[in-house]
């Protein structure tokens, strides 16, 4: 891991434990929602890290209730709850990746994926909300699409999603290349 990456990771445990973040004050009435954005070939080292701060969280600050919701694992969860993995992929089989997408539009509109990651989660009941995978769901599933969503799910519940990318303060580009539509509700969590 490089020494820069490691530096900002290990800001975190410091400013996700301070009361104002835990209560999302100081934020103007903002929404709690931040980004922690890296290189996406640093992607392994924050996985890792993701899980040493899950573990140390349960066992240093068990008092914190904590979720870690993978939107891969989440979205295959969702897919096949619905009975429409098979389908998925015998449609992307004969018809294409673009069939698919199409196809897969309505089945993961955030106005049905977005409850379902709450209500399966129980993300309202947590004090704070890790947001991972985010790259490894693109291009069926946008972030800042889903945070939008989110935030009238959750409101000012602290949401960290780790981001394979660069986010400007203004917009989030996936992996340093493909740029999304603005989004600006965020904070940095680590500059």
């Amino acid at each position: 891991m490089n020494h820069q990456l490691s530096n900002r990771l290990n800001q975190i445990p410091s400013k996700i434990l301070e009361d104002e973040f835990l209560k999302g004050q100081g934020l103007g009435n903002e929404i709690g929602f931040w980004i922690f954005d890296y290189a996406p070939e640093d992607e392994l080292d924050v996985r890792h890290y993701t899980q040493f701060l899950e573990d140390m969280l349960a066992k240093k600050h068990s008092q914190l209730r904590t979720v870690n919701i993978n939107l891969l694992s989440s979205l295959v969860a969702y897919l096949a709850e619905r009975n429409f993995i098979d389908k998925a992929i015998q449609m992307q089989a004969q018809k294409g990746d673009e069939a698919l997408l199409k196809a897969l539009r309505g089945p993961l509109h955030m106005d049905k994926f977005a409850p379902y990651l709450v209500d399966k989660h129980q993300a309202a009941d947590q004090d704070i909300i890790f947001i991972t995978g985010v790259g490894s769901v693109w291009p069926l599933l946008r972030a800042h699409s889903l945070l939008n969503s989110l935030h009238s799910l959750l409101g000012h519940k602290p949401v960290v999603v780790f981001y394979p990318g660069e986010y400007s303060g203004q917009s989030m580009t996936l992996f340093g290349q493909i740029p999304s539509n603005n989004y600006y509700r965020a904070f940095k969590l680590v500059p």
